[in-house]
């Protein structure tokens, strides 16, 4: 695939009011930075300006899945939000075509409840390493489509 077609998010400094034009792999990477960015509680509401009417939202290993409810993915993410205590993350990887992004990170949290993550795979009050993997497709300079791959670890 050319240096044209997949980029890397680390040569980029976004501006969340300066949206790059629709169908280039700077929205697509746009859109997956200020999602990331806007994952916390004070700015959950954000995220809705990410989606497509009609997105999907899928979490396979907990077998969640949302279609075309905007307002039921943010209520997801605001119990995520309540469910983590988050120690720290870091992102291993991220990029870009112009209608796909792929992300991975890792992050290190204390599940304080099962409240945001049904059929979570590790007991409340576990510390996790956790490994995220999300595959955003892009349409219309939107995200029509989630899927997060959670990987759940004890800490080394």
């Amino acid at each position: 695939m050319s240096e044209q077609l997949v980029q890397a998010a680390h040569v980029y400094d976004w501006d969340e009011h300066v949206k790059p034009p629709i169908g280039t792999v700077e929205r697509a990477l746009w859109l997956a930075h200020w999602h990331m960015e806007w994952e916390n509680p004070e700015q959950l509401d954000k995220l809705a300006e990410l989606y497509h009417p009609d997105v999907e939202w899928e979490t396979p290993g907990r077998r969640i899945y949302q279609k075309g409810n905007v307002p039921k993915i943010i209520e997801n993410y605001r119990a995520i939000c309540d469910s983590l205590e988050f120690i720290s993350a870091r992102r291993v990887d991220r990029f870009a075509t112009p209608d796909r992004v792929f992300d991975d990170s890792e992050a290190l949290v204390k599940l304080v409840s099962g409240h945001g993550f049904p059929n979570h795979p590790m007991p409340v009050g576990s510390l996790v390493d956790m490994r995220i993997v999300h595959s955003f497709h892009i349409k219309d300079g939107l995200i029509i489509r989630e899927n997060s791959y959670e990987l759940w670890r004890k800490p080394v």
